[in-house]
């Protein structure tokens, strides 16, 4: 789409790709006919299983951390390192999707990928110390690079183009709710299992998808094409993703920049990164194909579903971690509050994805981002003192907002991009989103731990001798047996769960009125209709 246009349109919109790339490196793609009845019904539940199965293993592992640590004999600060592989090698993995998909074929690619992840997730469980852990979940999560963005491509081309939003709108589900059920799971398998259960669910359910995936979509495979290795956009795209993850992950630990580790990791961050989208824009056969950033609606939708996931990832950490910290609830309590942000979402995802084709998507994503911002106002004002009814109720209500957030601005950015085009759009829009996920949950925590010192700060002022209700508060523990030391150690505890408590609502209110920032911003897309690729088809990948 051209920068010019600026009125909403009625009609679809086609964009018309980047430069185009030299005609051997496209691949070729023939008109079929969308799948039917138990054909398509049976593609969707494989398709979203895998999702939903890759979704789950990046939140999955989060409360088992503890648990895995204590097994394996490391620290818990060793234990991030089972959460921070996967996403590094992730990050990684996914936007060479479109790429790897010209050398393997779309429906080869998806099926190896869900294969070796079933065997990644097997060894993960059967790791018999956290350095081969380390290292399979590595594997896991460059395996499952390719599946999402495949899975989102596979299934548009399952559907009817009238039916592309209900499409788009059934993979959202799996998406969003996946990272909500994870805590929930793994909550529940640390507690009455062995946690290497949270890898070995996967094994039959991935088995299952890549059988009917492949017997289903093999004869519509894509055709393969002999393209060179970019190895050194590769090199330059691991240097930079990984150096960035490490960089957040490790920021607050060693001190930020004060730190000569974080200094050098962001350095090789920041110049690997440029130096890899200045060769990526020339390169004759890019890894990853910057050119469509080019087009105003894929630009525009991918920036607004990076920074929105961010905040919805960050706050999604942010409040079981309160809860859990603070308020005294388990892990399996905390996942119990999450898990009904996919109530709504499940059952208003596909009336959203019915009706994205008959409204202007920009509309349902300004609603999204209006809800999202009434649930963080409404936690903003949480107190030390909300009980459970309290915290449940914002958190029914943003299922409201996550129905109406995946699939317009999934409409936005993929509805006109070229069906050749589609594999390396899906791959780079969702390296954009985890990245901004990544991001999202990083700059979150250190924020709430700043700002929980700044508030701590300010109310241990106030914490002295000469006050009427520090020598009230002192009396008081004194009466139950305290003495000096434990009463003042009582008071800190207190004033820390009310300095977090602060730190949350800061967190809350500030997340809110970027969700607002965003409404605005996403009125510079155009209007467009999801429209589905063909099936691709064709004997060059037999």
């Amino acid at each position: 789409m051209n920068a010019s246009t600026s009125s909403a349109q009625d009609a679809p919109v086609t964009a018309p790709s980047p430069a185009p790339a030299p005609a051997a490196t496209r691949p070729a793609f023939v008109q079929s006919q969308p799948l039917q009845g138990s054909a398509r019904l049976w593609g969707t539940v494989a398709l979203s299983a895998a999702t939903f199965m890759n979704v789950l293993d990046s939140s999955i592992a989060n409360v088992s951390l503890p648990a895995i640590a204590g097994d394996l004999g490391v620290s818990p600060n060793q234990g991030t390192w089972v959460v921070t592989s996967f996403g590094v090698a992730n990050a990684i993995a996914v936007p060479l999707t479109g790429w790897l998909s010209q050398r393997f074929g779309q429906v080869r690619l998806f099926t190896m990928s869900v294969l070796m992840f079933v065997i990644a997730s097997w060894l993960c469980g059967l790791a018999p110390n956290m350095s081969t852990l380390i290292a399979m979940r590595a594997l896991q999560g460059f395996v499952a690079g390719p599946m999402m963005p495949l899975a989102q491509t596979l299934l548009l081309s399952s559907y009817p183009p009238a039916m592309a939003g209900l499409a788009m709108a059934l993979w959202a589900m799996t998406t969003l709710v996946a990272p909500v059920m994870g805590p929930l799971l793994g909550g529940w398998i640390t507690d009455n299992l062995h946690w290497g259960w949270i890898f070995y669910i996967n094994i039959p359910v991935g088995f299952v998808a890549a059988f009917i995936t492949w017997n289903l979509y093999k004869m519509r495979e894509t055709q393969i094409q002999k393209l060179p290795i970019d190895t050194v956009g590769l090199t330059l795209l691991v240097l930079a993703v990984a150096a960035m993850q490490i960089m957040l992950d490790r920021g607050k630990e060693l001190d930020w920049f004060h730190s000569g580790e974080i200094i050098t990791l962001g350095l090789i961050a920041v110049i690997g990164g440029a130096f890899f989208i200045a060769w990526e824009l020339t390169d004759d056969h890019p890894v990853v194909d910057l050119r469509l950033l080019k087009l105003r609606n894929f630009r525009v939708g991918s920036i607004c579903l990076a920074i929105a996931y961010s905040l919805f990832i960050g706050n999604l950490v942010l409040l079981p971690l309160w809860l859990q910290q603070f308020m005294g609830y388990t892990s399996t309590q905390a996942g119990e509050l999450l898990a009904p942000v996919g109530l709504f979402a499940i059952l208003l995802s596909p009336i959203v994805g019915k009706n994205v084709q008959k409204t202007d998507p920009r509309m349902l994503a300004t609603f999204a981002f209006i809800m999202f911002a009434v649930v963080l106002v409404m936690r903003s004002h949480f107190n030390t003192q909300a009980d459970f009814t309290t915290i449940m109720i914002p958190t029914i209500v943003q299922g409201i907002a996550v129905a109406f957030f995946f699939v317009p601005l999934s409409t936005i950015t993929l509805g006109g991009i070229p069906p050749s085009q589609m594999a390396s759009a899906s791959g780079l829009s969702n390296f954009m989103r985890i990245v901004g996920g990544a991001f999202g949950t990083s700059i979150t925590i250190t924020l709430w731990q700043d700002r929980a010192a700044m508030h701590h700060a300010q109310i241990i002022e106030a914490v002295n001798r000469g006050s009427q209700a520090t020598s009230d508060a002192m009396g008081g523990l004194a009466a139950l047996g305290l003495n000096n030391t434990q009463s003042l150690a009582t008071i800190n505890r207190l004033v820390d769960q009310q300095s977090f408590m602060l730190a949350a609502n800061d967190i809350f209110m500030g997340s809110a009125a970027i969700f607002m920032l965003l409404i605005p911003s996403i009125w510079f897309a155009t209007r467009v209709r999801m429209t589905a690729p063909a099936a691709p088809g064709g004997d060059g990948a037999h």
